[in-house]
């Protein structure tokens, strides 16, 4: 029997102490008269079967009774309960969106097989840790090293498809034929390269990418085995390649191999292409590090003028996010903790209001012989109505809000551009809806249960409990405290981000539309083949209303940060230690006063200088410090971009790297100073057009220009140079929007808390306040009382908020720009802004005190 008596434990305990001798008399009774063990067996699980299918049956009928209630109560409510709702929603909505982009980002495992396993291998040189790797530097690590399964590599390109209705520009990849193998990535169709198409004079094939497939190729199946043009060559499609992929970023459209010839393994500066490998089963990445680092060494005593001080190293791809993406990041995560915290104090202090508001309802309900755990239950089901609409409304928000914040995440890495609504983020949404609705519905309900009762009566709502005002006052000064770090911590960054938009770029942003135009080859190979297209465009577009002048260069600033070539001065040290390089564009004349960037001394380029005239170059300034300070650089030669020239005029320098990053010397070369098939990477590419209109009125006629020019010449990132510069600080900006967002909502709920204590203060000192009238007390000394109550809890939730806003600066250091962690104009105008905010959350409290009606309060009593 004492089996049987533990079965009815699965029955509600107030259902057990009225049956539970009943039932196990009567189970005591069938036992008795159960005649051998098999009967008895199967009474045994009868009983089983029984207790189970009624105690759920009974279990669910409680609860929705329990819910049933709870939900009329809630709807008596419907301030109470759409604030609690809203707070639930707005704080773990954001935490849940953060944290899911976060993982995304930081923690969830690439979309490869092992992707742990996958490393990047770069050279390291005099003033960049990371740059890419030379063809021979390549091949030689690849031969020697021992700790990858394979090493590959790839670099970015783009082509012009045609054939396939109007002409497009599309980004893709040349790789190595082993790439696709050692990223352990299967084809969705077809299959993917294989060493031998790698190999020099190999048929050209090409892999597309599944949304490529999908968009231009209508997902036909039969498209394996054609052939596309791209760059008016014929390439056979030999497979597509699955939805995940998206190397090496969610912009890729195709792959093809690079072949590479012997005399791509002539210069070991010529550095373009970056390393990918898989490392061997027990192998580290620090001991793939260490063997790269000592064959690097070796390639320096081997090579000892192409290499001196060239080395290499290895990095895992998850680290491949850079250190401010990194931090941009985790200051969201600790913002959104942040709101959070100010959420759920103002959730708890709004239970802990309505559980002392209900104390002399429930202290009657108790009195008249309720059960303790029956109330104590239906207020947890309360709690758990709250949590389930908040949670939901919290998996809407985080859904709607995950879009805005794609830009935080890096194009570095091969993964989409959205993080996905899984199951994750639900399970993460209901993780923190459940530790909030316990965590501040529990306490208040077991709190009111226990005081309910003869004693709850005595106590009645008037006194409040100094305990709980205590808690709610703490409540309040944590909500002010962390207001004020994040209201810093985003004043902090917004004035980084003014300081980093207001840096010049050294050329004119407005009204310059820039156009690319990437001519193809073998069809402008010849040097003199692409000047007939320069000028016919040019000379076209120069005559469009509104247009004062234009210009191709290879690729524009912060468009394109690569380029760097080593510079040989004679009489200096020629070694690559000393980072003497400087990036190469070729221009056509006019790009200078197209983008207004000033010409020191000197003269342009022009249409004279050819390759049947001597080798000329237009340096920036930093170039002439560097080489000729205190001299005049006009006349003086240098060794560059495969030949000798000779300075012809200085100009000013630009951000090639962007606002925040220094740019090394510019040297700009005349586009006709150029062999035949030399250097086509560098061919001028991007058109840029300077406009007294807008420039998004030019767009139709530039695409007419150009397609008489060329019908199948494609044209691609049309967008305006202050477009450009906006992409430089769109992350920054997106991260400030965020955070001016949570700190708007922080500075609302914390006012909201302290109003909320007040006014409940008010409502139980109003006997108090009558009295100290009718004895002679002014209003204005009520006034006084309660506004001084609001700001000891601003102050005192101040103190502590600056402190800790001062090590949040600390820690946020590197993403402000130079703008001082501990900035005086920051701080004061975010003490005076929160202290303010929060003076006005007594302000109404404060007004209905003075408002007390001495005869009617004591006539009430």
């Amino acid at each position: 029997m004492n089996l049987y008596r533990a079965l009815l434990h699965l029955y509600p305990s107030s259902y057990r102490a009225e049956y539970g001798d009943e039932m196990s008399g009567i189970f005591t009774q069938q036992l008795r008269l159960a005649n051998g063990p098999v009967t008895k067996c199967g009474l045994w699980i009868a009983a089983l079967f029984e207790v189970l299918s009624n105690a759920l049956a009974i279990h669910w009928q409680i609860a929705r009774r329990d819910l049933n209630y709870s939900l009329r109560s809630l709807l008596r409510s419907p301030g109470f309960t759409i604030t609690a709702i809203l707070l639930i929603t707005i704080g773990i909505g954001a935490n849940a969106a953060i944290f899911t982009l976060a993982d995304f980002v930081l923690v969830r495992p690439l979309p490869f097989p092992e992707p742990q396993k996958l490393v990047k291998v770069w050279e390291k040189h005099p003033g960049y840790s990371f740059m890419e790797l030379s063809p021979a530097n390549y091949r030689d690590l690849k031969a020697s090293s021992t700790s990858f399964t394979s090493l590959a590599a790839y670099t970015d390109i783009d082509m012009n498809l045609v054939g396939q209705g109007e002409p497009v520009r599309i980004e893709g990849a040349l790789v190595t034929g082993n790439l696709f193998s050692a990223l352990g990535k299967a084809p969705w169709m077809g299959r993917f390269f294989s060493e031998s198409d790698d190999q020099a004079g190999a048929a050209k094939t090409v892999v597309l990418s599944y949304g490529f497939w999908q968009t231009e190729f209508g997902g036909d199946a039969s498209v394996v085995g054609k052939s596309i043009i791209l760059d008016d060559a014929a390439y056979t499609v030999i497979g597509v390649m699955p939805p995940d992929f998206q190397f090496p970023s969610r912009e890729t459209k195709f792959w093809r191999t690079f072949q590479f010839q012997e005399d791509n393994y002539q210069d070991r500066s010529d550095n373009w292409i970056i390393g990918i490998g898989r490392l061997k089963p027990g192998v580290s990445v620090d001991q793939a590090r260490t063997e790269i680092e000592l064959i690097a060494r070796r390639l320096q005593a081997q090579y000892p003028k192409e290499n001196e001080k060239v080395g290499a190293t290895v990095v895992s791809l998850r680290d491949e996010v850079s250190k401010q993406s990194r931090l941009l990041l985790l200051a969201l995560c600790g913002a959104a903790i942040c709101l959070l915290v100010i959420a759920c104090a103002n959730l708890a202090n709004l239970l802990l209001v309505r559980s002392l508001a209900r104390q002399k309802e429930l202290s009657i309900r108790v009195s008249l012989g309720a059960n303790r755990r029956y109330i104590l239950r239906q207020l947890l089901s309360e709690s758990l109505l709250l949590g389930v609409a908040g949670g939901i409304g919290a998996v809407g928000v985080a859904a709607g809000v995950l879009p805005l914040l794609s830009r935080l995440v890096p194009t570095a890495l091969p993964i989409r551009e959205v993080p996905p609504v899984d199951l994750r983020l639900l399970l993460l949404a209901l993780g923190l809806t459940a530790i909030t609705v316990v965590a501040f519905g529990v306490a208040p309900a077991i709190r009111v249960c226990r005081n309910a009762g003869f004693s709850g009566l005595r106590e009645g709502v008037r006194t409040g409990g100094v305990g709980s005002q205590k808690t709610r006052a703490g409540l309040v000064i944590a909500e002010v405290a962390v207001s004020v770090v994040l209201l810093i911590s985003s004043g902090l960054l917004i004035r980084a981000l003014w300081k980093v938009q207001a840096v010049s770029p050294g050329f004119r942003t407005e009204n310059i539309l820039t156009v690319r135009t990437a001519l193809p080859l073998p069809k402008y190979e010849k040097t003199s083949v692409r000047e007939q297209f320069y000028t016919k465009v040019l000379s076209e577009v120069r005559r469009l209303p509104g247009v004062t002048d234009a210009a191709y260069i290879s690729a524009l600033p912060m468009v394109w940060r690569g380029g760097i070539w080593p510079v040989v001065v004679a009489g200096r040290s020629q070694n690559r230690a000393e980072g003497t390089s400087a990036s190469l564009r070729y221009v056509t004349p006019g790009f200078f006063a197209t983008m207004a960037i000033p010409i020191q001394s000197g003269r342009d380029v022009s249409e004279a200088d050819t390759t049947d005239t001597p080798y000329i170059a237009v340096v920036s300034e930093s170039f002439a410090r560097r080489y000729w300070p205190d001299e005049n650089p006009i006349g003086r030669h240098f060794n560059f971009g495969l030949h000798d020239r000779e300075v012809a005029g200085v100009v000013g320098d630009v951000r090639v790297r962007g606002l925040e990053r220094a740019s090394e010397p510019q040297v700009y070369l005349p586009y006709k100073q150029v062999p035949d098939g030399w250097l086509i990477g560098y061919v001028p590419k991007d058109l840029a057009i300077h406009t007294t209109q807008p420039p998004a009125q030019l767009v139709s006629e530039v695409r007419r220009i150009i397609a008489g020019a060329d019908p199948q010449q494609p044209i691609s990132n049309v967008r305006t140079m202050n477009e450009i510069i906006a992409g430089e600080t769109e992350s920054r900006a997106v991260q400030t929007r965020v955070l001016m967002t949570f700190t708007g909502v922080a500075i609302v709920l914390a006012g909201l808390g302290i109003y909320g204590l007040l006014s409940f203060t008010v409502s139980l000192r109003q006997q108090e306040f009558g009295i100290r009238m009718a004895l002679g007390a002014q209003q204005g000394d009520i006034f006084k009382l309660v506004l001084g109550r609001g700001a000891v809890l601003a102050v005192a939730g101040l103190a502590p908020g600056l402190a800790l806003a001062y090590f949040a600066g600390r820690w946020l250091e590197s993403l402000l720009a130079g703008v001082k962690p501990d900035d005086l104009l920051t701080f004061s105008g975010a003490t005076v802004l929160c202290f303010t905010a929060t003076l006005l959350g007594t302000l109404v409290p404060a007004l209905r005190a003075i408002r007390v009606d001495p005869t009617a309060v004591m006539r009430a009593e």
